[in-house]
């Protein structure tokens, strides 16, 4: 009674699709596990996310979408929140060592974690997506037990991580926690007991530390999808990073959404339809002809792309609502229907206008958009560029690309 009962779907075209549809690498081989998946043998599959900060991005919808598919088709699914290993953190593609974070800041980031991502994985119903957290295990390691898990790794494989060997001609430091990260990400899939990691290309060091703990450990093959990375092609930056680029979060409301993803670079519209999208693939690749030949103004894809994306998080309605006002704010240059309106004493500054509002965060912020030329005044499209400009009339302001305010100032 207890027991699962469903049917594992062996069905060759939708396995093919989730094999290559924006994978990057397959450890040993797409062969070897496209015929594990073939032989209708129930396996279990897993993700992790350190819980690093409140918000999830498009970035990692990219494998949740792919946890969904292997649940449809009646694997075992697991989502691990890196509860421990995001306390630690993760030296991927740094040249620093990232700033530590508290328990108490890991629990504030998870708050509203199951709710960002159930719009995209079932965790409710017939073969729920489990969620599980590794600091149930890794905190209670002891000392010992590092120490017997350190010995099936070596020092050599640790400074070959390209970061490490950039640091090291850098003079930057290194420090000894930061070799420890892989062995927790592969302790995890010994504890899951797992018989395949997802992760991005940038992961795939941890992930087969795991397969290599897996192979010593449990006497067990463990498979490795490594997922494409959504980057700007012609920068080579992450897309879904505060610190390199566009930050589109999946608890942004629908304009602000659609906004975020019409100010990406062009050419990541084919990647974005591929991996945060069920658009089918024959409908992608004649957009990809069309944006090539021409026959297709990019901004119309991109408008098509973020409708696809909102629709998912918003509905479809939505969605629509978003795109007309965006073309009505953007394209036409209108002010916006529902701006704030805001009574300010005349000459106050208005950089204490926005921070008083929270237009804007800081001070920092405030020079860095006025250096940027990023403040202007939508009455005539100039742009402010006196950082103690003040407000002596009334006029409405664009800061940014997508936020606005109205300042009526008490001219008695």
């Amino acid at each position: 009674m207890f027991g699962f009962n469903q049917k594992i779907d062996t069905d060759e075209g939708k396995i093919e699709e989730i094999l290559t549809r924006g994978v990057g690498q397959i450890f040993p081989s797409k062969e070897a596990l496209k015929k594990e998946l073939l032989s209708g043998r129930r396996l279990r599959i897993y993700a992790g996310i350190d819980a690093t900060g409140r918000e999830l991005h498009l970035g990692h919808t990219k494998n949740l979408l792919l946890l969904e598919k292997f649940r449809k088709l009646g694997h075992e699914v697991i989502l691990l929140f890196g509860d421990f290993t995001a306390r630690i953190g993760d030296p991927t593609d740094k040249s620093a060592a990232r700033v530590r974070l508290s328990k108490k800041e890991v629990e504030e980031n998870l708050k509203t974690w199951k709710k960002q991502i159930s719009k995209i994985v079932t965790l409710n119903g017939s073969n729920p997506i489990k969620i599980r957290r590794n600091g149930r295990w890794l905190s209670k390691l002891s000392f010992e037990d590092v120490i017997e898990l350190a010995s099936n790794l070596t020092v050599q494989q640790m400074i070959e991580r390209d970061m490490f060997q950039k640091r090291l001609k850098e003079n930057r430091p290194i420090y000894l926690h930061e070799f420890l990260y892989p062995l927790m990400q592969g302790y995890d899939s010994e504890m899951l007991d797992v018989d395949v990691e997802i992760g991005g290309t940038d992961q795939i060091f941890n992930m087969l530390a795991g397969r290599v703990l897996r192979k010593k450990l449990g006497q067990k093959e463990k498979y490795v999808m490594a997922t494409t990375l959504l980057e700007d092609t012609k920068t080579g930056k992450k897309l879904m990073s505060k610190s390199e680029g566009s930050y589109v979060s999946l608890k942004d409301g629908p304009d602000d959404m659609f906004g975020g993803i019409m100010t990406l670079p062009d050419n990541v519209i084919v990647p974005l339809f591929t991996g945060v999208t069920g658009v089918p693939m024959s409908t992608i690749s004649e957009i990809e002809g069309r944006l090539n030949s021409g026959s297709i103004n990019p901004m119309g894809a991109k408008k098509q792309l973020a409708v696809e994306i909102v629709s998912i998080y918003h509905g479809k309605d939505k969605a629509i609502m978003a795109a007309e006002k965006f073309d009505k704010t953007f394209s036409k240059k209108e002010i916006p229907e529902d701006i704030s309106v805001v009574p300010v004493k005349s000459g106050t500054l208005l950089a204490e206008i926005l921070l008083a509002n929270k237009i804007i965060s800081s001070k920092s912020e405030w020079r860095r958009l006025i250096e940027q030329g990023g403040i202007s005044r939508m009455e005539d499209d100039s742009k402010i560029s006196d950082f103690d400009y003040k407000v002596e009339k009334s006029e409405t302001y664009r800061i940014g690309k997508r936020r606005f305010i109205k300042v009526e100032p008490n001219l008695r």
